[in-house]
């Protein structure tokens, strides 16, 4: 991922340096597991840690790859040129996938726990702002048109919710990768027992792979790219709600806007959601990593590598946006200007024309079919809507109303607080105790 969407201190989890430092952990676990089993001399992985351990020298193994053509190969040779003798002892009886999936399943746990975090700051960020505004009133939307009213705090509430479920299939991802194999070419412990991969899995925390092949099931990996896609969507409906309400007409809201902040080159007066439209831009980066992980599904028999290319791409990207993401919603949320007062305007935009739902259910319980009372409320709505009048007026003229509807009845139907008297129940069930 490029710098400018990478925050360095993740960036670093997806290193060459922490990398090789990983495969290196590897290596010294499953030699470890077989001194315990007596086919490898006692003290070989101390002696190759006390020699080899933060000395591994990146840019050296780029070097022997060049020759070689295979990263493991020259890595294997650059610990042996530090290590000397006892290196010759590790790899034994494993397959390169047997280092580096293992790895990789460690290095993409770890990214994903991280990331959990940030949505853990992320749900909060939310959770207070919907707090904040959870009588707050607005207009409801459907297809973008009035609806109903509604609350600026169910907004924030239902984000927290998303983001929940989101958090919850990240836990339910990193369990998944959280899988490795030490069981030599095409997965059959032909040189290498079930017993050493289980010591060795265990100290790295990780389990075995159920059958594995020359890999790791590749489900696993898309796991965690389809999970970290709807971390985005999430972020997405966020940001999307963001950029609909800081449009002029709406001006609900408004991204923070800093000090010496510029809007646009040309016009001066420019208040742009950038932060929501990048975010919103990103998401379908973060979509395509997910497709791409569904391809590398399939593979030849006990292995290709056609997965191989994609994965260095798609997992540290993927996470490393996920991550910086997650982050920008955040202070998206937390620096966010609400304003009430617009969306008391925008509320009353219609005059009273979205409480109509509210007067057809009163002549439905005053005797009418319910199609019949939907035309004759319908017939003032449509004169509202065309200008002849306010739709309270209208509704207290029609003789097919008033027949049957006091003027307490349609002021009651016209009372804001009538739909968000179950506010509270909402909350309770979308923040529990947290309200």
């Amino acid at each position: 991922m490029i710098t400018r969407y990478s925050r360095p201190a993740f960036a670093e989890i997806w290193s060459d340096a922490r990398r090789y430092q990983t495969w290196l952990s590897v290596e010294l676990a499953a030699a470890e597991a077989m001194e315990a089993e007596g086919t490898v001399p006692r003290g070989t992985a101390a002696a190759v840690r006390e020699r080899a351990w933060g000395k591994l020298d990146a840019a050296r193994i780029d070097e022997i790859e060049r020759t070689t053509r295979h990263d493991v190969i020259a890595f294997l040779t650059h610990v042996e040129e530090l290590a000397g003798e006892p290196a010759r002892w590790l790899h034994l009886g494993m397959t390169s996938s047997d280092v580096l999936d293992t790895s990789l399943a460690i290095v993409t746990r770890d990214a994903l726990a991280a990331i959990e975090s940030g949505v853990h700051d992320l749900r909060a960020a939310c959770r207070r702002r919907a707090v904040e505004h959870r009588r707050t009133p607005m207009i409801g939307r459907s297809h973008g048109i009035h609806a109903e009213p509604t609350t600026a705090g169910l907004t924030f509430a239902r984000w927290h919710a998303e983001l929940g479920r989101a958090a919850a299939r990240l836990a339910a991802a990193r369990a998944t990768i959280s899988v490795g194999k030490i069981a030599g070419a095409v997965g059959t412990y032909a040189n290498v027992s079930p017993t050493v991969e289980a010591r060795a899995l265990a100290a790295l925390g990780l389990r075995a792979e159920t059958v594995a092949t020359q890999i790791v099931g590749r489900d696993r990996h898309a796991d965690v790219l389809v999970a970290l896609a709807l971390l985005g969507t999430a972020v997405e409906q966020i940001a999307l709600g963001v950029r609909h309400w800081q449009r002029t007409e709406v001006g609900e809201a408004e991204e923070p806007f800093g000090a010496g902040q510029k809007g646009s080159s040309a016009m001066p007066h420019k208040k742009n959601p950038i932060l929501a439209e990048n975010l919103t831009g990103l998401a379908r980066l973060l979509r395509g990593y997910a497709g791409a992980g569904l391809e590398d599904v399939a593979l030849w028999h006990e292995r290709d590598i056609s997965h191989s290319s994609v994965e260095r791409v798609a997992l540290p990207d993927a996470t490393i946006l996920a991550d910086f993401m997650v982050a920008r919603a955040t202070g998206l949320v937390d620096g966010l200007v609400v304003k009430p007062a617009r969306m008391r305007e925008n509320l009353e935009l219609l005059g009273g024309l979205v409480y109509s739902e509210g007067v057809m259910l009163r002549l439905v319980a005053a005797g009418l079919p319910r199609q019949k009372a939907y035309e004759i409320v319908q017939r003032s709505a449509l004169r509202a809507h065309a200008g002849e009048g306010r739709f309270r007026d209208l509704l207290g003229a029609d003789p097919d109303v008033t027949s049957r509807l006091g003027a307490a009845d349609l002021d009651a139907v016209f009372d804001v607080d009538h739909h968000l008297r179950h506010v509270d129940a909402i909350f309770a069930r979308a923040l529990g105790d947290e309200t």
